[in-house]
């Protein structure tokens, strides 16, 4: 779905006019192309005092990838991105000199720039005036994301105490939100719980040999999912319907994978998903549960015809396979679950009490799992994405959709691609320290986190 106003407000004549009158500009956002730079100018390293040695670490990881470091804004260059390390802050005042230094650099940020903090989790610091601190980087980066301009994001990365900065997930976490695949990921602070993992030996194929099931996938951000991981190396499994078979058929053969139509509700799912993958393919890696559905109304006139479905279908049903794949021994070392969960889920919507109810589950489905994920070597994460150009938002009413397009920090809804990115990332052996999590797709909401 096109957003008009967007393409309006970036060209000729309307650009100016929406300027002279203070409309809402929303910026084209950088996203991924093949050969693009990762970011568009030189990297800024800050830091405080205590983080020095984790500066200079992540710093050399970033000369590694071909970029031009700084480690002080001198000139007037214009900033691809500022790396803010807070790693060793232990008390607020230690926030003071990076976060102020970090201000004026805004100002020369490119269109698409990127700001990333690397922090501690407040809840395993070792005293008050710690856990303020780490606190305090939360509360810093989210508002500062949204004062960013020109399309550029803010995002942070929460290490565990005792996992290193050079650990694999970090980098991989910090070369995601650095680059164009993480476009639409906005004021976000993304765990690392663990070391594990393994940076792949060719970026743009992180999933070369894997085998990838994605279900729901016959339209919309399924088949964007589905394009996105053969793109980047895997065999795809797409999974749908009957009813959706001729659309199903189009998108395997696009990615050359193979099509499977089942309703992922039934009994017998599990085993004829694995049926399908182990004789096609003959080993499963990555399960994407991205098929979901919506009966919206007021829960004063909810019926169960409209409330059960919505429930069995978008996390009854998940979780069953995964449980099913799991008692079968199909997920094994290296194996990634990645579930479709909802910012509805996470902040509530109105009419949408079934569709919250079966969101929010999702996160706490993925919360209670990694444990069992952990155990055979696997990882299991959610995406939330908030307001995505998709056949369903394009039947919201204008005036309503117009509104929620503007309500993120962002400005614009966001694309079925930002979604299947973001789940690509999380699939990748780059992100095995991460597991449990929600991640927001949401461009940032301007109001709540």
């Amino acid at each position: 779905m096109t957003d008009t106003y967007l393409n309006l407000v970036n060209s000729g004549f309307t650009k100016k006019l929406a300027k002279q009158l203070g409309l809402p500009r929303p910026a084209v956002l950088r996203r991924h192309r093949p050969g693009a730079p990762l970011v568009p100018g030189p990297v800024l390293v800050l830091h405080d005092d205590a983080s020095d040695p984790d500066a200079d670490a992540l710093a050399t990881r970033l000369l590694e990838w071909d970029l031009d470091v700084r480690r002080h804004a001198t000139g007037d260059d214009r900033f691809g991105a500022v790396v803010v390390v807070l790693t060793e802050a232990a008390t607020p005042e230690a926030l003071s000199a990076p976060m102020l230094a970090l201000g004026p650099v805004l100002k020369r940020l490119a269109p698409g720039g990127r700001v990333v903090t690397v922090s501690r989790p407040a809840a395993s610091a070792g005293s008050a005036a710690a856990a303020a601190t780490r606190q305090g980087v939360d509360g810093a980066l989210r508002s500062l994301a949204k004062e960013l301009r020109g399309g550029a994001t803010g995002n942070g990365i929460v290490v565990a105490d005792g996992v290193p900065v050079t650990a694999p997930s970090v980098a991989g976490a910090l070369h995601f939100l650095l680059s164009g695949r993480s476009a639409y990921v906005d004021g976000q602070l993304l765990p690392v719980t663990s070391d594990a993992g393994t940076l792949p030996a060719d970026p743009d194929r992180p999933l070369d040999g894997r085998v990838a099931v994605v279900t729901g996938a016959a339209r919309g951000i399924g088949a964007a999912i589905a394009r996105v991981l053969a793109r980047d190396g895997a065999t795809v499994v797409v999974v749908d319907v009957p009813a959706a078979g001729d659309a199903l058929a189009k998108v395997a053969n696009e990615v050359r994978g193979s099509a499977l139509q089942l309703d992922i509700t039934a009994d017998d799912a599990a085993t004829r998903l694995l049926q399908h993958v182990r004789s096609r393919h003959g080993r499963l890696d990555v399960v994407v549960h991205n098929a979901g559905i919506t009966r919206d109304k007021l829960l004063a006139n909810m019926t169960a015809e409209k409330w059960d479905p919505v429930v069995g279908v978008n996390v009854v049903a998940p979780m069953r396979i995964t449980q099913g794949l799991l008692d079968a021994g199909a997920l094994g070392d290296g194996s990634r679950v990645v579930c479709l969960a909802s910012t509805s889920g996470i902040a509530g919507n109105r009419g949408q009490t079934n569709y919250a109810a079966s969101k929010a589950g999702v996160v706490g489905f993925v919360a209670a799992s990694a444990p069992a994920l952990a155990q055979v070597g696997g990882t299991i994460n959610a995406v939330a994405p908030g307001f995505i150009e998709t056949d369903m938002t394009a039947r919201i009413p204008f005036a309503t959709r117009e509104v929620a397009r503007r309500l993120s920090s962002l400005q614009q809804g966001g694309q079925p691609v930002d979604v299947a990115e973001t789940i690509a990332f999380l699939a990748s052996p780059q992100a095995a320290g991460i597991s449990g999590e929600t991640l927001r797709v949401c461009g940032q909401n301007m109001v709540g986190r």
